[in-house]
């Protein structure tokens, strides 16, 4: 991603969020309604380069929406990250936790402090998720934890 620019999505970058969500095979439920808890990666044209997102309840955050198109390096996911861990502190969140079925990603998000948290242990709030309730049902499913 040369040259691109992180920034927070706003209201007017729904669409264009939801597109690109759509087009990685990635479920874009929900994004209206915590926009304010995105970020977007955007080369010089304006296009989205990478996109992450956070889906709020109450103090706990649950990752989502990470997609890197496919010229994106480890750097840059990196970067986002960085920048999402500093958007829930500004944004009052205690607690962040990561869920997937695909090991590889567990390797990464655990070298950036996540731990691994037993899915029968989460906060009340999560289980209300419609993507934690998907999670759960998928084989080989699991979830981190990083403290905020």
């Amino acid at each position: 991603m040369n040259n691109a620019e992180v920034r927070c999505a706003g209201i007017e970058d729904v669409e264009k969020l939801s597109l690109f969500l759509q087009n990685a095979k990635v479920s874009s439920e929900g994004i209206k309604d915590s926009i304010d808890y995105f970020l977007l990666s955007e080369n010089d044209m304006g296009q989205i380069q990478a996109s992450l997102g956070i889906e709020p309840h109450g103090q706990v955050g649950l990752l989502r929406s990470l997609v890197l198109s496919p010229n994106s390096t480890e750097k840059d996911m990196f970067i986002l990250l960085e920048q999402i861990l500093m958007l829930a502190r500004d944004k009052g969140l205690t607690e962040l936790y990561m869920a997937s079925n695909k090991q590889s990603a567990a390797l990464f998000f655990t070298l950036m402090g996540f731990q691994p948290h037993d899915s029968t242990k989460l906060p009340a709030d999560l289980y209300e998720s419609e993507h934690v309730k998907h999670i759960l049902s998928v084989d080989n499913s699991y979830f981190l934890k990083f403290s905020i």
